[in-house]
């Protein structure tokens, strides 16, 4: 096995063993763990609203913040259904009058994570009776523990954040829907993030009749609350660093511990044989992601599975090297002008910024 020495300046300590492989592992994640994952993720533990700091040229930012606290503030009292225990004398909750919630909308970057997760933190709660996750990690739950049973896992929480809220088939948007107002029933307070206003969701996908009107009906539970601004990852910060090669990349993956090494289009293949639930589990202890031979992804599957793992190495943190092309030329232009385009976007912009995060393990 080959090994390389790092200065005293350079990417980390010597590795003990080869670097890891993403397409060796095949995670198991069993339906309690997802439950529990419910928080939100480590980039954002140590955010609160203070720590949110509002672009003065856009004065939506700082209502947001206003608006926000205001309704965590009001979560402070008890659940609407008596903290989701039933007794035998209770009433049958009664479903609050106007929107249960609120819904983040804006561009990609503009900080409504941060929002989303402040808005978590600051709901005074246990944790227990708190629930913060995508979409995606929302419907994967329903698939794991069966309608019914998340409603009565989740009916008793003061609140529930969905981040990225995204209707990528009508299957997904009539499961959502149920569930919500299941929730909203219950007395639950919800809260979400979306790149497109709620009456709009399904714009540029589907046209079916029905389709829409889950839309409409899914949207009177929100009250929607706009976020203008650019994208605070590059606001301000130097472009991101070009691809490397693939020695030097091969070589920053030897020398970092923790570190995994894969051919980017393997990986690609890989990700298809894993549900894109277990993509969190998938970087369980990996420390940064060493890329060789990044190219343009060949078709929208295989893209949108991308922007799940560019999520959730986005969430952890994990630092991102890569050879080939440049992170910008990922998705074809047809993709990028496509019903999903704000998806790739995002993932475009997340993975620009991991990659600078990259920068320190490669030695100078």
């Amino acid at each position: 096995m080959s090994s390389f020495t790092a200065s005293a300046s350079g990417p980390g300590p010597i590795a003990d063993t080869a670097p890891l492989s993403l397409c060796a592992r095949e995670p198991h994640v069993p339906a309690d763990r997802l439950v529990a994952e419910m928080v939100p993720p480590p980039r954002f533990d140590s955010v609160r609203f203070d720590t949110y700091v509002p672009d003065p040229n856009q004065p939506s930012q700082t209502e947001a913040v206003e608006v926000l606290s205001g309704f965590a503030a009001g979560l402070g009292g008890a659940h609407a259904s008596g903290s989701g225990k039933r007794r035998w004398f209770a009433k049958k909750a009664v479903a609050p009058s106007g929107p249960r919630g609120v819904y983040l909308d804006g561009g990609y970057g503009v900080g409504k994570t941060h929002l989303l997760a402040s808005l978590w933190h600051a709901t005074p709660a246990a944790p227990s009776l708190k629930a913060f996750g995508t979409f995606v990690e929302l419907t994967n739950l329903v698939g794991a523990l069966g309608f019914q049973q998340t409603v009565r896992t989740l009916s008793g929480h003061r609140l529930l954040c969905i981040d990225e809220f995204e209707l990528d088939d009508p299957g997904d948007t009539v499961l959502v829907s149920s569930l919500l107002s299941r929730l909203v029933e219950a007395g639950v307070a919800l809260a979400a993030t979306s790149n497109t206003l709620p009456g709009k969701l399904g714009e540029g996908r589907f046209a079916a009749a029905d389709f829409l009107r889950e839309i409409q009906g899914l949207s009177a539970h929100f009250r929607p609350l706009r976020i203008d601004g650019e994208d605070y990852r590059h606001r301000g910060l130097p472009e991101a660093p070009p691809p490397y090669s693939d020695e030097q990349v091969t070589k920053a993956a030897y020398a970092t511990e923790g570190s995994s090494l894969d051919d980017f289009p393997a990986l690609l293949d890989h990700l298809a044989r894993v549900h894109p639930s277990r993509y969190g589990a998938l970087t369980d202890g990996v420390r940064a992601v060493c890329l060789t031979e990044v190219r343009a992804v060949p078709d929208q599957s295989t893209a949108l599975r991308l922007v799940v793992l560019a999520d959730r190495l986005y969430d952890r943190e994990i630092p991102v090297l890569a050879s080939g092309l440049p992170f910008d030329r990922l998705f074809s232009e047809e993709m990028l002008n496509g019903g999903y385009r704000k998806k790739y976007f995002r993932a475009i912009s997340r993975l620009t910024a991991l990659a600078r995060d990259a920068k320190g393990l490669v030695a100078q």
